[in-house]
């Protein structure tokens, strides 16, 4: 017999039937694979042919309506099923058979197109890229990948790595550069019939019209309408969600209005063949493609006609160029960095007409020389590469941490989320399903425990109600015969495989038990954890149709709406037909016969038992069905009714080790931690507390709520409540949406996690949106601002932590480069007033030792400084404002107050020198270099003195804005002991220790060497004003050291976690700090 599938719109999965008699196997299908299951939401008929007819190859095919769904097939003739041909619309292809759509296109399904009409077509239409633009050379593709921001930063990392002779880091920073470029130019390509012959071709180079050839592991590169297929399996995870690979046929036809996912004759671009092998006939290519338009809607593109007009289109060139020029392309605090430079280049002018304007405009040299003198010590040079070097860093640690930055925005505001919206399954848990509890009436609860590796089933210990069983005499135990039931339907209702790889041939049989190969599996998680079970006892469906007396006959697949599924099996001999079924607990209880209200009580009692331990329940149920009752197999409400009830399975994904340590970090920081999951509502809540995102103290009747409860509230009743949900169970997509809206309403900064296509529109809501690296979907990954590639919620945690720490590091080399600029423009513009004998403005600093400071002492002072190590706080300080940005009130008043003084210490000290020793005597035309008559001895000794003063200060400031409100003699308690631990404390950044000495030790050089100091920096050696020197830097110190303690003591700033107690009262203020915002 034969069972031919009719579509429904009911929503109803159909059944799948074995052509052939028994124990035959359909033609082109691996006898050992399991029976090929069809697209969802299909019925059957049965039409019994007689020898002659089989010879026809099963040309016939029947639909019925059945009941009041109507059929969404129609029937395969030589004519298309509605009276009119294909119009070329890739939407309707579904409609028309493969030949309508061949002959509509202009080629012969055999023999493809002509290489000459496949070119003019490409011309047309444009190469198959979902970004769709225009075809560039390999060389516009090797600039594209070697200048992107993320390579360039990737650059500077590697010569950071080299730099620091980390070798090994270097090395593999440069393959991922190379990889990335390698993938850049590497193209996927194609199995394409043209002029009559098969051909590899690029994908991007297909047109409609192409007919393709696929094979199992290929991935789709267009949309395809299916010609020929045999045993066709397509995961279409990427546009349907759905986790079970869809069955495809070629020669069925269905109605317009069908959804994407039930096109069973139809295959869709960056999907994956899974299994078997079809020739089909590009129907769409490039962002005409589904994925396309999914991914221009995600994008948020928009397609506008580039303007015709050349001078319209080169002004626009223009205004990018000099944009980018000038920093204002890129993140938002490049961007605003960027726009700070502007406003100091726009001092740095001010300042130089104040000069002029203070000698008259009489611009002789010495004017003009004081001026750019002025001009230069307000501008800070390295402050962008200081940046990008440290933003590099980031993302070095970043990688280290399995985060990938897709944009560089979420980098910086990573640091600063308020609340994040995490996964269940394989994020906070390890995505490792294993069957830990079966309950049946008459045997008691079987456990498993202690089990290492989930797909081995010799692995870990089973007990029965506590008494353990002795693996080598299973067969022995007697109620183990009441379990058989539940194995057989678990292992045949199923359609995973799990097997051992097999043992070399050159291993002897005396090592052979220990050195056999690791299992392996195929197949669904779920489905996974319950073949092992089976196989554990022996019961593995290889094991149950080993002897070929079982024969599968009718399937119904698992059907998300109804949450179940069903398979059908004969015994050969006696033509019994049994029926097994397995599914979520409320949808089996209803179709089950149970006539004790004692069973159902205790039924009910042991479900929620189970599921409040944190597990998947799972209820299998079966029936015999008599021989003149087969033929009703076909309709699902027969098939799965009047079950027998079998027994309870309980299946747990174990929470990861590191999940309830990153989940106490984020409370400890003042992060709010939200689980959004499918599972059951007891499932879900036992999960979030063993992670520690509940806690029996602090559970309110807002903390967990089903979706559907959420779902059903207006925006104003969600704004109502006192807090959002901790928990959301069986969650949907639009869920999601809301949450995030719900979040952002309340003003709170949100993390969203996701991997599936449907988690796209969230992640894109979300102020960071976070896709899986492993299970994670393309159109996912596209949606989101960063990867993770360990699917790890730990990482998420760590990318906190990583950009609070590139934050922090930030605002400390900010601050640096800031005092230093301060202290220059204070010190010249003050300093106007010493006038030489001509009555010209004698400047304290030269223009070449103001570069030096700026550009060789502070650089590296500043690039040691954005490689700080996190503080020990960090992950104990509530969220920062990102509103406010990283110009804080803090950083504003500190580097203003620091550099004043600094600029101050540094006038008293040319006074002391010039007006002390030197009477006053600042010589004649001492900027333009050293007089013969010795009149600059003073100026040049006094030039010195501020140099070395200026420096030190800067080498000290360093270390002293390590923390704003901690003294440099305590900078890490936790670490370092205070007094004698400063050494270690000040010597932990190897980097910035070395960067230290080094400007200590050139300093030297610069003030002693003869002709270098005279000539090129217009100073000479010191002697005495080496006390100077040190009474300014002691000064300084001790101007630093006094407001840090104003700050602690009055709880200014970042002061205010030592007001409360120290640093060990941090929690505490985090957590009065969190209550002090709005709930979230």
């Amino acid at each position: 017999m034969v069972i031919i599938p009719t579509t429904l719109t009911d929503g109803h999965s159909q059944p799948v039937a074995i052509a052939g008699s028994a124990g035959q196997v359909p033609d082109g299908q691996d006898p050992d694979e399991p029976p090929l299951p069809r697209s969802s939401s299909s019925v059957v008929k049965e039409v019994k042919l007689d020898s002659k007819e089989k010879e026809k190859e099963l040309d016939v095919k029947e639909f019925d309506d059945i009941g009041t769904a109507s059929n969404s097939a129609i029937d395969v003739t030589s004519q298309d099923g509605w009276n009119h041909g294909f119009g070329g619309d890739p939407d309707t292809a579904h409609v028309f058979s493969a030949n309508s759509v061949a002959k509509l296109l202009e080629v012969d399904p055999k023999h493809g197109l002509l290489t000459s009409k496949a070119k003019a077509r490409l011309e047309r239409d444009g190469a198959n890229k979902i970004d769709g633009s225009g075809q560039v050379s390999i060389w516009e593709v090797l600039l594209r990948q070697v200048s992107n921001s993320l390579t360039i930063v990737l650059l500077i990392a590697m010569a950071l790595s080299y730099g620091t002779l980390d070798f090994i880091e270097g090395a593999v920073i440069s393959a991922v550069i190379l990889l990335n470029i390698v993938l850049g130019l590497a193209a996927p390509s194609s199995q394409v019939f043209r002029n009559g012959a098969l051909d590899t071709v690029k994908a991007e180079s297909l047109v409609i019209g192409d007919i393709v050839q696929l094979k199992t592991g290929d991935v789709v590169p267009a949309d395809l309408r299916l010609f020929e297929s045999s045993n066709l399996e397509v995961d279409e995870a990427l546009l349907t969600g759905e986790s079970l690979a869809a069955s495809k046929n070629a020669d069925i036809l269905l109605k317009p209005d069908i959804s994407i996912g039930d096109r069973v004759n139809m295959v869709y671009s960056a999907t994956t063949v899974t299994r078997g092998r079809a020739i089909g006939i590009v129907v769409a290519t490039g962002m005409k493609t589904q994925v396309g338009s999914v991914a221009q809607l995600l994008r948020g593109q928009v397609n506008t006609q580039t303007s015709t007009n050349p001078f319209v289109r080169y002004f626009k060139k223009f205004i990018n160029g000099m944009k980018s020029i000038l920093g204002l392309i890129g993140t938002p605090m490049q961007v605003k960095l960027s726009k700070f430079a502007i406003l100091l280049f726009g001092l740095a002018v001010l300042l130089a007409l104040i000069v002029f304007s203070a000698n008259k405009w009489e611009l002789h040299n010495e004017v003009v020389l004081y001026g750019i003198c002025v001009a230069v010590a307000v501008i800070p040079e390295s402050l962008i590469a200081v940046m990008t070097i440290t933003v590099a860093v980031g993302v070095k640690a970043m990688a280290a941490g399995n985060v990938v930055i897709r944009r560089m925005a979420a980098l910086e505001a990573i640091g600063g989320v308020t609340n994040i919206c995490s996964d269940k399954t394989g994020t906070l848990t390890q995505g490792k399903m294993v069957a830990h509890k079966v309950w049946v009436p008459g045997m008691g609860t079987l456990s498993v425990k202690d089990t290492v590796d989930f797909r081995d089933p010799d692995d870990g210990i089973v007990e029965i109600d506590g008494e353990q069983l002795d693996k080598l005499d299973f067969g022995s135990q007697g109620r183990i015969g009441v379990l058989r039931p539940v194995l057989d339907a678990i292992a045949l209702c199923n359609f995973a495989s799990v097997w051992r790889v097999q043992t070399p041939s050159d291993i002897s049989p005396e090592k052979d038990m220990e050195m056999r190969g690791e299992w392996k599996s195929s197949g669904d998680p779920t489905e996974v954890a319950l073949q092992v079970l089976a196989i554990r006892f022996d019961r593995g469906k290889e094991s149950l149709l080993r002897d070929g007396n079982l024969v599968q006959i009718v399937e119904h697949q698992f059907d998300s709406s109804l949450k179940r599924m069903s398979m059908a099996y004969k015994h050969s001999v006696s033509g019994r037909v049994e029926v097994y079924a397995k599914g979520a607990s409320e949808s089996i209880l209803p179709i089950l016969n149970i006539t004790s209200p004692s069973l159902q009580q205790k039924l009910q009692l042991k479900l929620e038992k189970l599921a409040s331990e944190g597990l998947r329940v799972l209820c299998i149920a079966s029936k015999t069905v008599l021989g003149n009752e087969e033929h009703k197999l076909g309709e699902r409400a027969f098939m799965e009714s009047g079950l027998e009830f079998k027994g309870l399975i309980g299946l747990y994904d174990p929470p990861r080790i590191e999940s309830y340590e990153a989940v106490m970090k984020c409370h400890r920081a003042g992060i709010k931690v939200h689980m959004l999951t499918g599972d059951h509502l007891s499932t879900a809540t036992a999960i979030a507390l063993k992670v520690g995102i509940l806690s029996p103290s602090t559970t309110t009747q807002y903390s967990v709520m089903a979706a559907r409860d959420f779902d059903s509230l207006t925006d104003e009743e969600i704004n109502a409540l006192p807090t959002l949900p901790v928990v959301l169970a069986r969650c949907s997509p639009t869920t999601k949406v809301r949450m995030v809206d719900a979040l952002s309403r309340r003003k709170a900064f949100s993390v969203m996690t996701g991997d599936g296509v449907n988690d796209a529109p969230a992640l894109k809501r979300a102020h960071v949106g976070i896709a899986m690296g492993i299970n994670g979907t393309d159109v996912a990954k596209d949606a989101s601002d960063m990867v993770l590639t360990d699917d790890n919620f730990a990482s998420i945690v760590k990318a906190v932590e990583e950009g609070r720490r590139l934050f922090d590091n930030i605002q400390k080399f900010l601050m640096h480069l800031l005092i230093s600029n301060i202290a220059q423009v204070v010190l010249l513009l003050i300093a106007l007033a010493f006038k030489d004998k001509d009555g010209n403005s004698v400047f304290p600093l030269s223009p070449l030792e103001i570069l030096w400071v700026n550009m060789i002492t502070s650089s590296f002072l500043a690039l040691g400084l954005g490689m700080e190590e996190a503080q020990a706080d960090i992950m104990t300080r509530p969220p920062r404002n990102l509103h406010i940005g990283v110009f804080t009130w803090e950083l504003i008043c500190d580097k203003m107050l620091y550099g004043t003084w600094a600029g101050i210490l540094c006038l008293i000290s040319f006074v002391a020198v010039v007006y002390g020793k030197g009477h006053g005597n600042l010589g004649d035309s001492c900027n333009d270099g050293w007089n013969e008559d010795g009149s600059c001895e003073t100026v040049f000794r006094a030039r010195a003195t501020v140099f070395a003063l200026l420096s030190f200060i800067l080498l000290v400031t360093a270390w002293e804005v390590k923390h704003f409100s901690r003294s440099l003699f305590n900078l890490d308690p936790k670490k370092f002991r205070p007094g004698i631990g400063i050494f270690k404390a000040l010597a932990y950044n190897r980097f910035l220790l070395w960067a230290v000495v080094a400007g200590f030790l050139i300093t030297f050089p610069v003030v002693y060497i003869p002709v270098v100091n005279k000539t090129v920096f217009k100073h000479r050696g010191i002697g005495w004003e080496w006390g100077v020197v040190i009474a300014g830097l002691v000064l300084y110190i001790a101007f630093i050291e006094s407001w840090k303690a104003i700050k602690r003591r009055f709880g200014i700033w970042s002061g205010k976690v030592h007001s409360q107690g120290g640093s060990g009262d941090v929690r505490g203020m985090c957590r009065r700090e969190v209550r002090g915002e709005v709930n979230r």
